[in-house]
């Protein structure tokens, strides 16, 4: 599933290239895509044809592009993107677009004034998990603003409750550190916890705790304050060099909005190694089940703890 590098990736080339442009009209061609608008697929094209996309925010893997009207003033709604596991938003030209009939393509932006002369927002999702949905903008409860890229002290109304992530100015650590504290779980599942913390996924967790020398399993009621904002500072840290790499990828599904391949997966320490050497200490790269998925340690740097939380 795209994680925050990938989404941000995809928020930053929407912020530029479509940012202004004027929905023309809408093709909704797969119902499912649009299952949480409570319109259905004509009142999702309804609310969007005539408003302008005034730009690309996101929090954690949520993107949503506020939609302004012709009146001056602040959005009230936004169109709200997850990208599930394989959702891709692709940037299209009347060229490109006119012969490419993709097999996966569930929802059409007709747009117009768009900065990069694009004429098409496409929305491509092979296993259909992610979605679309135009959503009311509630105020955020500390008057910061609602995301990352987001000038508005507000935030869709489904994203409310998803915590800020690591990236975000307005994020306050310490308050972090002590939410993740107060916790009785493993620290991977602390870190999974989109509530808690939002955007960090399977493969950056373990990137994380690698750096950070921390087990998955450790107890996070156990934790000192400082080995939290070490963890914290290590999953900051792979984050913010897999987003200069364009995010990580692993199969054609993940592409920016150019439908260009990110590259981070070249610089991944332990996720998917198993019994390769540890780049810090040599020691073979271990895999073990976690919540029906795969968590990778160094059994060296990462030691089992005696009372760890699994």
């Amino acid at each position: 599933m795209p994680e925050l590098p990938e989404v941000e990736t995809v928020r930053d080339g929407l912020d530029r290239l479509v940012t202004g442009a004027v929905v023309r009209d809408v093709e909704v061609f797969r119902d499912y895509s649009v299952r949480r608008h409570d319109g259905g697929p004509a009142g999702f094209a309804d609310q969007l044809r005539g408003r302008r996309l005034a730009g690309a925010a996101r929090r954690g893997k949520y993107l949503w592009l506020p939609l302004a009207d012709a009146a001056p003033a602040d959005p009230a709604a936004a169109l709200l993107a997850h990208l599930g596991m394989s959702g891709q938003l692709l940037v299209r030209d009347p060229a490109v677009a006119g012969e490419w009939a993709h097999p996966h393509l569930r929802v059409r932006l007709h747009l117009l004034d768009a900065p990069s002369g694009a004429h098409y927002l496409d929305f491509v999702d092979q296993r259909t998990f992610g979605h679309l949905s135009v959503a009311d903008l509630v105020p955020t409860p500390d008057g910061a603003p609602g995301g990352f890229g987001s000038p508005l002290a507000a935030v869709p109304e489904p994203v409310a409750h998803i915590g800020r992530d690591l990236l975000d100015p307005a994020l306050d650590r310490d308050v972090l550190v002590e939410r993740v504290r107060r916790r009785r779980t493993g620290i991977k599942r602390a870190l999974l916890d989109q509530t808690v913390t939002s955007g960090v996924g399977n493969i950056y967790a373990d990137e994380a705790l690698w750096r950070a020398r921390v087990h998955f399993a450790r107890a996070t009621d156990t934790m000192t304050r400082p080995v939290v904002h070490r963890v914290l500072d290590a999953a900051t840290e792979v984050m913010t060099e897999a987003l200069v790499q364009g995010g990580t990828s692993f199969d054609a599904l993940y592409v920016n909005v150019n439908g260009e391949s990110g590259y981070f997966s070249r610089s991944l320490a332990v996720y998917g190694r198993l019994g390769e050497a540890c780049p810090r200490c040599a020691t073979p790269v271990r895999r073990d089940e976690f919540m029906n998925r795969s968590s990778f340690t160094c059994p060296r740097c990462q030691p089992r703890p005696r009372n760890g939380r699994w």
